[in-house]
């Protein structure tokens, strides 16, 4: 197999999630070589994911939205869909995110409810 990447890829062993769906849905996944620009990960059993999808190293403190590349039965080879762009923001903030908007949209739907009500 012809390796066209750009930079080299270390050899890691990092436990890792695949988190898609609005992060809603995660897999387990072990991260077995990593670079700046992409990385190969591996399944405990074949998986089928989307195109595109939330790659959370937690021991690194990383989560990186990818592409997959290639696709094998159990493996896949990601890219990272902005290099330059780092982590794009931990697991936990992400969750805070989603149920702050919850709550909002909760409130707003209450205050137009109290509005409405009201005329």
């Amino acid at each position: 197999m012809l390796d066209r990447r750009r930079e080299h890829r270390g050899r890691t062993y990092l436990g890792g999630q695949v988190a898609f769906n609005n992060r809603w849905c995660t897999i387990d996944c072990l991260v077995r070589n990593m670079s700046q620009t992409g990385a190969k990960i591996e399944f405990a059993h074949a998986v089928l994911l989307p195109s595109e999808f939330d790659l959370i190293v937690s021991q690194k403190g990383d989560s990186r939205r990818v592409r997959v590349i290639w696709r094998q039965a159990t493996a896949l080879g990601v890219s990272f869909a902005d290099p330059d762009a780092g982590a794009v923001v931990p697991i936990e903030w992400a969750r805070q995110m989603r149920k702050l908007k919850t709550e909002r949209d909760m409130l707003a739907r209450r205050v137009r409810d109290l509005n409405g009500s009201s005329i």
